[in-house]
C-alpha cells in the first residue's frame, strides 16, 4: 500500500483526538527506507509472516505520503535507515541518495564483522549522522535473540562512533529486554567508556508490556548521552515511567514504519503484548503469540495512532505542558540531529 488509506475511525480519531494534541513540527525519529529492488528477497512473496504483508518495501516517497496521511497539517521530518542486514550495503546506499535529495538526518546500517576502517570512511562519505546495529548482523556464532549489545555493537564500532561523536539507535536483544541484566550492564557501560557516543534505546528497550522494565530505568537515569524513543511501544504506563524517570529531554517520539501502517490495537495480557487485529489480514497468524485476530474491527485504528495515544495516555498522567510535549515530538530530536524546521 503506497501511503496510508484512512478508515472512517482513523479520521475520527485524528480529528477528535489527535490534531490539537500534535504540534505543527514533528520529528519521527525512527523509519525504515527500502526498496525492493534492494531486497534478499521479495517480502510480499513471503505472507506467512505479518510484518511482510504490512509493507514489502518503503521507498522515501511511500514513506513522506504516509506522513502526509496519517498528520494532514503537520509537517513531520524522518530520521531514516534501512532494513535488512544481508543486503545492508544496498540499503545503506539508497539511505545516502535520500540523504543528498532530502537532506533528513540518516543512519548507517552495520553489522559486526565491519572494520572500523570501512565504517569510518562510509559514515563520513556519505553523511550519515550515526549507526543502526541490530542484533541480525551480530558476530558469528552467535544467535541474534541471545546476542549481548557488545555482540552486534562491537567496541571497534563504538570507538568510531565516539570519534565521530555520533548517535546510534540500539534495538536490545533477549527475551526480557530492557530488564535483562546483561544489557544494563552494557548500555552503561557505553555511557562510561565512550562519552561523545549519543546512544538512543529503540523502542524503550522493546518494553511493551510493564512486566518489561524491571528496575532498568531506575539503574539508567543518571546517563546522560542516552536518550529513549518510543517507536512501536504504545503502552502509556511504560511511556509515563520512561518520562517521569530519565525526563521529557531524554525521550522521542517515533513510529517504526513502514510496520506502524499496520491496522492494530494493543493490549497486555500476563505480561505479553498482543496486537489485536482485524480477521483475515495479515495471513495466517494462528501460531503467533503476539497476535489476535478479531472479527469487530469497527474501532480498529493503526499503530501509529496507537503510539500517539500512548503518548497522550503518559502526558495526562504527567500533566505535562504544552512545551513538553513539543520537546518530545520535536525539539529533543531537533537538538540530537541538527534538524531545522
Amino acid at each position: 500500500m503506497f501511503g496510508y488509506i484512512k478508515t472512517d475511525y482513523d479520521k475520527k480519531v485524528y480529528e477528535t483526538e489527535l490534531k490539537d494534541f500534535l504540534p505543527d513540527n514533528i520529528v519521527d525519529a525512527h523509519a525504515h527506507i527500502w526498496r525492493v529492488q534492494d531486497d534478499e528477497f521479495d517480502r510480499s512473496k513471503f505472507p506467512q509472516k505479518w510484518t511482510n504483508r504490512v509493507a514489502g518495501e518503503c521507498p522515501i516517497e511511500d514513506l513522506l505520503q504516509t506522513y502526509k496521511d496519517f498528520f494532514p497539517g503537520k509537517k513531520v521530518i524522518p530520521v531514516v535507515f534501512g532494513n535488512s542486514v544481508k543486503r545492508c550495503a544496498q540499503h545503506n546506499a539508497y539511505v545516502k541518495s535520500v540523504k543528498e535529495k532530502y537532506g533528513f538526518p540518516t543512519m548507517y546500517w552495520t553489522t559486526y564483522d565491519m572494520t572500523p576502517e570501512f565504517l569510518e570512511e562510509e559514515v563520513i562519505k556519505g553523511g550519515f549522522s550515526g549507526l543502526k546495529p541490530y542484533l541480525g548482523g551480530c558476530r558469528q556464532g552467535v544467535k541474534p535473540s541471545d546476542a549481548n549489545i557488545l555482540d552486534f555493537l562491537p567496541h571497534k564500532h563504538l570507538e568510531v562512533a565516539d570519534k565521530l561523536g555520533l548517535n546510534v539507535i540500539l534495538h536490545v536483544s533477549k527475551n526480557d529486554r530492557l530488564k535483562n541484566k546483561d544489557n544494563v550492564k552494557e548500555l552503561l557501560e557505553i555511557e562510561q567508556k565512550y562519552p561523545n557516543v549519543k546512544l538512543t534505546v529503540a523502542h524503550i528497550g522493546r518494553a511493551y508490556a510493564n512486566e518489561d522494565l524491571g528496575t532498568a530505568l531506575d539503574e539508567l537515569k543518571n546517563t546522560k548521552n542516552m536518550t529513549f524513543d518510543f517507536s512501536a511501544n504504545t503502552n502509556g504506563d511504560v511511556i509515563r515511567r520512561c518520562i517521569e524517570t530519565v525526563g521529557v529531554k531524554r525521550v522521542l517520539f517515533g513510529t517504526d514504519l513502514p510496520i506502524a501502517k499496520m491496522r492494530m490495537k494493543r493490549v497486555v495480557e500476563n505480561g505479553v503484548y498482543i496486537n489485536v487485529i482485524p480477521k483475515g489480514i495479515y495471513g495466517d497468524v494462528s501460531n503467533d503469540i503476539h497476535m489476535r485476530e478479531v472479527e469487530d474491527d469497527r474501532e480498529i485504528s493503526n499503530f501509529t495512532y496507537e503510539i500517539v495515544r500512548g503518548f497522550m495516555k503518559a502526558s495526562s498522567d504527567l500533566n505535562l505542558s504544552r512545551a513538553d510535549v513539543e520537546d518530545i515530538m520535536c525539539n529533543n530530536a531537533c537538538r540530537l540531529y541538527g534538524i531545522k524546521f
